[in-house]
This record gives structure tokens, C-alpha cells and sequence, in this order.
């Protein structure tokens, strides 16, 4: 045990091995690797929806219009449903999926439905506007650790959320929380997972706001505990 010691301390230095070493027996990490990994393959289907812009999903609302060339638009403000169904006058028969669709593709949708009641159908569909309330179409982010409420925070329609900013919104962090370590775990579009660590006292103390990471909906942030 204590050759090992040894060759895990020589190639990473004492800290950082002591460290690793404690995660491991405290039942923190899997391995003495896991803590140094800074990448691992996840299914991409998880996040390829947050790559291609906004998504219709459950509870979330929508602003609807349907018309022809020579009749006004018939407006129409439509909740996501928990199937992720909704329903529209004429098409009152069965509701329309749209869940994971972008609004492109609910538009198509929604002209080939309406295909069968009027000639050359005209169909807009955006986003009802979002009061920061409910779910965002832009997703989320989630917080999880030494925070005051830990869970999902909405992604505003302006996607500027940084990591201050998501920390403010789960109720700031906790007495005991390693401000120096924050982990922000994202997957790119083949799902490969990449670790970033922010140092809130270098953003505050030091006015690093260039450090100040800008998150993507789907990122995972991390508030760990103090070791002292």
C-alpha cells in the first residue's frame, strides 16, 4: 500500500495524491483517476437538444397564429401539456405532438395539418413571452451541492447566465461551501463531457469578472464542500 502511495504522490505531487487518495476512501470517487478526469463520453441524445436552440417541451407556452391570403390570422396562446401535446381548434380530434420539436418544425406541422380545412394555410409560431417563471424553453441549468436551493435554474431568454448568477438564483452558497472549486460539467454535441472549475474569490477579490464562466442550458454546476 505504501509503494503505491508512493508512485501515485511521485507523479501527481503530495497534495493533489493526498487529496484523490481521501476521495477514494471517503467514498467520494470510484478511483484515484476519477478526480484528474476531465473527460467522458455521455449519450449524446441527452444533450443534442440544447445544441440546436429552443425546444417545445412540457409547460411551456405558445403564441400561435393560423390564416389564409385573404382571412385574418386567427390567434391562439396554447400551454404544452405534460405529454407534450396541444390542442387547437379544427384539429380538436387529437391533440398535435410538439414535444423536442423547434418551432420550425411545429410550424410545418401545424400547415399540414391545417392543409385539410384551408387553402395555403398561413402558420406563425414563437414563444409566449417568458417572466422568468414556469419552464423556459431555453432550458436550464443545473446547481447541485452547498447552495441554498439546489436544482434546476431556468436559462433566461437572453442566455447571459453565468455562474455568479445561477449560484444567486439557487439561494447563494452555504456557510461550508468551497467557493474555490465550483464545477461546471457540459456536454458538447457528441457528448462528450468536459469539467471547468471556477474560483469565486478570484471573481470577487480580485475583480476577475473575464472569469466569470457564461453557462449553456444543460450544464451542471457543482458546489463541493470544505475540507477545512
Amino acid at each position: 500500500m505504501r509503494d503505491s502511495m508512493y508512485k501515485v504522490c511521485s507523479l501527481s505531487g503530495f497534495w493533489p495524491a493526498l487529496l484523490a487518495l481521501a476521495c477514494v476512501f471517503a467514498g467520494g470517487c470510484e478511483t484515484v483517476g476519477d478526480m484528474f478526469r476531465e473527460r467522458k463520453p455521455v449519450d449524446a441524445a441527452v444533450v443534442a437538444t440544447w445544441w440546436d436552440g429552443p425546444r417545445i417541451r412540457p409547460g411551456v407556452r405558445l403564441l400561435i397564429q393560423v390564416g389564409t391570403q385573404t382571412a385574418p390570422p386567427a390567434k391562439m396562446e396554447v400551454l404544452v401539456d405534460q405529454n407534450g401535446d396541444i390542442t387547437l381548434p379544427l384539429l380538436l380530434q387529437e391533440p398535435v405532438a410538439c414535444d423536442g420539436l423547434t418551432l420550425e418544425s411545429l410550424k410545418q406541422k401545424l400547415m399540414k395539418a391545417y392543409s385539410t380545412y384551408y387553402r395555403q394555410p398561413m402558420v406563425t409560431v414563437t414563444f409566449a413571452p417568458y417572466d422568468g417563471k414556469g419552464v423556459s424553453p431555453w432550458g436550464t441549468v443545473t446547481v447541485l451541492g452547498e447552495v441554498g436551493r439546489p436544482g434546476p435554474v431556468n436559462m433566461p431568454a437572453t442566455m447571459d447566465l453565468t455562474v455568479t448568477k445561477v449560484l444567486q438564483e439557487a439561494g447563494g452558497c452555504k456557510q461550508f461551501a468551497d467557493k474555490t472549486a465550483i464545477r461546471v460539467t457540459r456536454c458538447d454535441k457528441d457528448g462528450n463531457q468536459t469539467r471547468t472549475y471556477v474560483n469565486l474569490n478570484e471573481i470577487g477579490k480580485d475583480g476577475r469578472v473575464d472569469k466569470d464562466m457564461s453557462l449553456r442550458a444543460g450544464d451542471v454546476v457543482w458546489v463541493p464542500e470544505t475540507w477545512y
